[in-house]
């Protein structure tokens, strides 16, 4: 058997972020969670710490180390998602309160320190949200930044624009000095924008599969698939919505279903009406040097198939 990747994942649940987590869970054979981070974004740190855990137990994995990382942007105020992800970030779904607990390093030090232990190019960072944690761990320790084997994230869009403001994509907006940092930071960057995501709408057909899988985890995951899809299917008039956050552990597992090219990306910082922009040079016309593997292209059927079937080993 071919060695596991050694990932962490930093993130904010988020229904959507929870599915990347089920999936991640249910890939055991190739991925090694080394720990889960999580950090305030589309609901503050004291329930995306929560529902990191709900997730874990959902998923059998109590035994999962979990950390408490930042609870505001690096510099502003924290804008949160209740209006897509509902009060506790998990609405949709009913389950009991969490029995596992935090641990006691802040996500920033495990983070450092992880990276720091591990042989060199061995680990992933899978950021689900807000890049704050990560920020702060560059600033502890720049030399993370050549140690690990890449950065996979989720967040920004170019020909897709934003979706928390005409510019912006959410999580990138809502600490866009942390994301300047981490795209400053030299570290190997693959970036799942919303024109990949949007390209993944939770159809009734593909819902429909996960639910025929017949388990706990398949319909709670198709609740609170059905919760958040609401608020983009009135948005944009579609079938479904788009389900962003897997896209990060999908690519792990097959990135024969991504394609994209080389590009330089830089964070807009101080604009009023672009802040959060990722400006991605896709035409490479600025004459900057590409510092990220930028998605474009997905296969929504082979995704979904993948997540169908991952899903079923939960």
């Amino acid at each position: 058997m071919a060695e596991r990747r050694k990932i962490i994942i930093d993130t904010d649940p988020g229904q959507d972020d929870a599915a990347a987590i089920m999936l991640a869970f249910a890939s055991l054979d190739e991925l090694e969670v080394l720990g889960l981070s999580a950090v305030a974004g589309n609901v503050p740190l004291e329930l995306t710490s929560r529902n990191v855990r709900i997730v874990c137990e959902l998923c059998g994995r109590g035994d999962a180390l979990v950390y408490e990382g930042a609870r505001q942007p690096l510099s502003r105020q924290l804008v949160t998602a209740e209006h897509v992800h509902g009060r506790t970030g998990l609405d949709g779904a009913e389950l009991p309160e969490p029995t596992m607990t935090v641990q006691p390093k802040h996500a920033a030090d495990f983070i450092v320190e992880t990276i720091m232990r591990e042989p060199t190019g061995t680990v992933t960072l899978c950021t689900l949200g807000a890049l704050t944690n990560v920020a702060l761990a560059l600033q502890k320790e720049p030399a993370i930044a050549g140690r690990v084997q890449e950065l996979v994230m989720m967040g920004g869009g170019f020909f897709e624009g934003g979706n928390i403001t005409p510019a912006a994509e959410f999580n990138i907006y809502v600490d866009p000095d942390a994301a300047a940092t981490v795209f400053a930071s030299g570290m190997p960057i693959v970036m799942m924008p919303l024109d990949v995501t949007h390209q993944l709408l939770t159809r009734k057909d593909r819902v429909a599969k996960i639910a025929a899988l017949g388990t706990r985890p398949a319909q709670v995951l198709v609740d609170w698939l059905a919760f958040f899809e609401r608020f983009d299917e009135e948005k944009y008039g579609s079938d479904g919505g788009p389900l962003h956050d897997p896209t990060v552990i999908a690519y792990l597992l097959k990135p024969e279903l991504f394609s994209g090219r080389h590009c330089n990306v830089e964070i807009e910082t101080q604009s009023e009406l672009t802040v959060g922009m990722t400006v991605v040079d896709w035409w490479r016309v600025s004459g900057r040097q590409p510092n990220a593997m930028v998605m474009r292209h997905v296969d929504a059927d082979g995704f979904f198939d993948l997540l169908a079937e991952r899903v079923g080993r939960l």
